[in-house]
């Protein structure tokens, strides 16, 4: 195994060094051509995914509807292709430049991270995003998703590579791993001399599984415990409204909502009727014990429930006495992805915003927002959770580095 990974590496390499040379206008040619081609590939793409859909047939419902494609799907893939074509090419853009008291010229330039290295699970439109978004940033990508999806990401990954070929592009700009098994993740992770940041696209086990092995740098993404807390004056109507859209509508994504708090002042008069709208789109609530007075639906919590992110219709439920408690109960229990409040009070949602130690902050907006499309960034290659290189959504320009050019005429340093 280490040894195909190795040549996938050196392929990856290869063809990095390419990519980081090519036109803005070459680039975005063949990130049209790829939505064309997927487009046109529609049946194929689509009698793939419905063998992996039959071999998944056990899974959660959850699971299986992050797996399953639709002509609608492919149509949004190949949308976001076309739309990273749209933006603006991160590669040899100049941040910064000046002249030192010796007369040197430094500028400080973008360039491409080189190899990026992705494992992901059941969930094939990562394929198409990471291969828009490290393509038009100069970089190549070996995928490696799970088993459940692997027919449908090798038919994927030959549409693309093909396209590649045909417009005289190197075809290892982006490479799938066929292997499956835990062995080959671990191989990638131990890949330090052929892929220079490694990213994790799933859930909890999987993100900490990689950051915990890998020697490979890794960028952590999007476990998502993600939190609305209703102020003491929020309004009623957008209380109901955010509340059921942050949970209901994709339960199954790292940015949907997974814990309800209420200020005490504001339980009584909120929670049965944003509780009343969730159990009638099939929310299973549980909460504590001033919750479950108030509504007699609500189970009751437990201790484990706080930090669990549950990926499916549940969501737990917490009384706090005041703004300060709900931000300390938040920092201490999330994920530190997204979390909303819901406030008529500017000051209070702006130190909401501050004190929230997360990626994503909203006042008055659903946490369903934190997505690279939603923010104009195109497709997405994760939601990054950890302060280094890059936080929130990961567009094209956190896919870059930099590096700075010295041009001197003769300087020596006395």
């Amino acid at each position: 195994m280490m040894e195909t990974l190795v040549k996938m590496g050196q392929a990856g390499k290869q063809a990095a060094r390419q990519l980081a040379l090519l036109s803005t206008a070459t680039k975005n040619q063949a990130l049209i051509a790829m939505a064309q081609a997927l487009e046109a590939q529609t049946t194929a793409i689509l009698a793939a995914n419905q063998a992996d859909l039959q071999a998944a047939e056990t899974m959660p419902a959850k699971f299986v509807d992050r797996l399953k494609l639709t002509p609608q799907r492919i149509a949004d893939m190949a949308a976001g292709l076309r739309q990273v074509a749209q933006l603006a090419d991160p590669v040899a853009k100049y941040d910064h430049g000046w002249v030192t008291k010796d007369g040197l010229q430094i500028m400080q330039r973008r360039v491409p991270l080189g190899v990026v290295g992705i494992i992901f699970e059941a969930r094939p439109n990562v394929t198409v995003d990471a291969t828009a978004l490290t393509f038009k940033s100069g970089n190549a990508v070996i995928l490696r998703g799970g088993k459940e999806a692997i027919q449908t990401n090798t038919c994927l990954v030959s549409i693309l590579q093909h396209t590649l070929t045909a417009q005289g592009l190197p075809a290892a700009a982006v490479q799938l791993v066929e292997d499956t098994s835990h062995a080959s993740a671990e191989a990638m992770m131990k890949l330090n001399d052929w892929i220079d940041v490694l990213i994790p696209r799933g859930g909890k086990g999987l993100i900490q599984r990689v950051v915990q092995t890998a020697t490979v740098p890794v960028i952590e993404t999007g476990a998502g415990n993600c939190h609305v807390y209703l102020d003491r004056q929020a309004d009623e109507a957008m209380a109901v409204a955010i509340v059921v859209n942050a949970k209901v509508q994709r339960p199954s994504v790292c940015n949907a909502a997974e814990k309800l708090l209420l200020h005490r002042e504001a339980a009584a008069r909120l929670l049965p009727p944003v509780a009343k709208a969730l159990l009638a789109h099939g929310v299973e609530l549980r909460g504590d014990q001033r919750a479950c007075q108030l509504v007699p639906e609500i189970k009751p919590a437990t201790p484990a429930d706080w930090d669990q992110e549950y990926n499916d219709l549940i969501m737990a439920v917490k009384v706090v006495d005041s703004l300060d408690e709900a931000i300390e109960h938040i920092n201490r229990h999330s994920t530190h992805h997204s979390e909303a409040i819901i406030t008529p009070e500017l000051a209070r949602g702006q130190a909401f915003q501050q004190q929230i130690d997360s990626a994503c902050v909203y006042v008055n907006a659903s946490t369903r927002f934190t997505d690279g499309s939603e923010f104009g960034f195109g497709a997405e290659i994760g939601i990054s959770t950890q302060k280094l290189h890059a936080r929130g959504p990961m567009g094209l320009a956190q896919l870059t580095t930099t590096k700075y050019e010295i041009t001197g005429n003769g300087q020596v340093r006395g």
